[in-house]
């Protein structure tokens, strides 16, 4: 099994801390959808799995319309051996949804909502320089209700100034809105944002890593007492309702990235496209593909390997390790693994090499301390 993943890369307006690849002008968004439906056709050889999840991310992929979004789908339908009830995710802003647009949405066949909310609080949104408010975003959670069961909100904790009683309020609205599935992430400064400029500036408080862990340690908390579980460190779903999208990224299955700026991986190999739309959509014209490819060496599969398995709720597999990499590689690991274990962050339980709840927050930098150099 594999999934497709599509890069929309418009957005209205900047968010300050956002640096995904993204241009805030419509001007070619035909042309580029059109490239897109190339792309898929172009590449149909490179998967041979059976298509089990799709995803629309960006971007703002809710900026694109009905037959835009059937175009897409339709060039992947026709082109790749796709599963009869695909996991289909469309990412979308409160302010591009109305109960007009969300019943467009769902006869396209998209059947799962990543809704950006970030926050409850029109002065957090304010400050992130986010299009909606508060009471866009509460509305649109409801109407959305009506028409979807599979829905995700975004939430950003660690901003600054925002209380605890805040955060708290945050979750407690989610939760009487009955969504079923959080991903939830600190706010961190990107190099050439406007966030980090405001900060070097003075113009806006540093980030305060230990109001970050205060958020997390709440959403841990909350979020188990309401019966969510927390499968990887930023994404919280209750029973059959985690992302099976990103999960497969978790799980190191392969997938296809299409669009300006996406990655695909395959197993060996690891290709980005091109992240300047001009530049993508002049190679489609001319039915050449915009990317670059490595190959990954046995060190890099086994970083990756480490990555993204210890964020997630079933670990690494010693088991795994020493079958796919050697006995040299597992001992390595163990010996690195030795000081965490030590300090209550890591642990091996069932011969799997996994992060505990307060070790999760460390999660990224205790990682890389066990990567093979």
């Amino acid at each position: 099994m594999a999934g497709i993943y599509i890069h929309i890369p418009f957005c209205k307006q900047a968010c300050y801390y956002c640096n995904f690849h993204f241009s805030t002008s419509l001007k070619r968004k035909t042309e580029l959808i059109q490239a897109i439906a190339k792309e898929l056709i172009l590449r149909k050889n490179e998967v041979s799995e059976t298509i089990e999840t799709i995803y629309f991310g960006g971007g703002t992929p809710s900026l694109l319309n009905a037959d835009e979004i059937n175009l897409i789908l339709k060039s992947i339908y026709d082109n790749y051996n796709v599963i009869s009830s695909p996991e289909i995710t469309l990412e979308a802003n409160p302010d591009d949804l109305n109960i007009k647009k969300l019943d467009a949405l769902k006869k396209t066949g998209i059947n799962r909502l990543s809704i950006g909310i970030q926050s409850f609080f029109d002065d957090d949104l304010k400050a992130l320089n986010r299009a909606h408010t508060a009471k866009e975003a509460i509305e649109t959670l409801l109407e959305a209700n009506k028409l979807f069961d599979n829905i995700t909100v975004d939430l950003i904790y660690g901003i600054p100034n925002m209380t605890n009683k805040k955060w708290l309020k945050n979750l407690e609205i989610v939760f009487d809105l009955r969504i079923k599935h959080i991903s939830s992430y600190a706010l961190t400064v990107e190099p050439k944002t406007a966030l980090h400029q405001f900060i070097k500036k003075n113009k806006y408080p540093n980030i305060d890593e230990g109001l970050a862990l205060e958020h997390f340690k709440l959403l841990q908390q909350k979020t188990k007492e309401k019966g969510y579980l927390q499968y990887e460190v930023s994404n919280f779903g209750k029973a059959n309702y985690f992302s099976k999208h990103n999960t497969s990224y978790w799980l190191g299955k392969n997938y296809l990235g299409v669009g300006p700026a996406a990655h695909s991986f395959d197993g060996k190999h690891r290709s980005w496209n091109v992240a300047n739309n001009h530049k993508y959509i002049k190679s489609l014209q001319e039915n050449q593909l915009a990317n670059e490819k490595e190959l990954l060496s046995k060190q890099d599969i086994f970083n990756e390997t480490i990555m993204i398995g210890l964020r997630t709720i079933w670990g690494v597999s010693l088991k795994e390790i020493e079958n796919k990499f050697g006995k040299s590689y597992l001992s390595n690991l163990l010996n690195s693994a030795n000081k965490h274990i030590v300090n209550k962050n890591i642990i091996v339980e069932n011969n799997y090499l996994k992060a505990t709840p307060k070790g999760l927050f460390l999660i990224d930098g205790i990682a890389s301390d066990l990567f093979k150099v």
